[in-house]
């Protein structure tokens, strides 16, 4: 049985600390070492970050829920959210070698997420955004 847990979030900056120190616990608990857990925490930083100032348009406190579960030799990471549809997977990747001043804002952030994960798939799915991530454990 792989051990899972699961962190319900509101639509509010100050939930990424909580995010953070939850991601630490189940890390340590599970022996998955700090590196592995510090791009987690990353990316999983970035994508929660977006659904709060985007998912939910309205104004008002919403709530979603980030699954982490240890299987074998990875960590798999499910954010469940029911803001507005969006595949951030869709999104053209930056043009890195352009000058700052002629980049397009946004991109980067999920050019991180593509680039630090080993998988990340998205679907919508009964009203819900499931964006998935996975990172392979590189010891313990």
């Amino acid at each position: 049985m792989n051990p899972t847990s699961t962190l319900t979030l509101t639509n509010d900056l100050s939930e990424l600390a909580r995010l953070a120190q939850w991601l630490t616990t189940f890390g340590q608990g599970q022996g998955i070492e700090e590196k592995t857990i510090h791009f987690l925490n990353l990316a999983l930083d970035e994508l929660v970050t977006n659904i709060i100032h985007y998912a939910y348009p309205d104004g008002q406190t919403h709530s979603f829920t980030l699954e982490l579960r240890r299987a074998d030799d990875r960590v798999e990471a499910e954010l469940i959210d029911d803001g507005i549809p969006f595949n951030p997977l869709e999104a053209p990747e930056p043009d890195l070698d352009a000058d700052l001043d002629s980049r397009r804002i946004g991109g980067l952030g999920i050019h991180f997420v593509r680039q630090t994960m080993d998988e990340v798939s998205y679907r919508f799915e009964r009203g819900q955004n499931r964006l998935r991530l996975v990172k392979r454990c590189t010891g313990a």
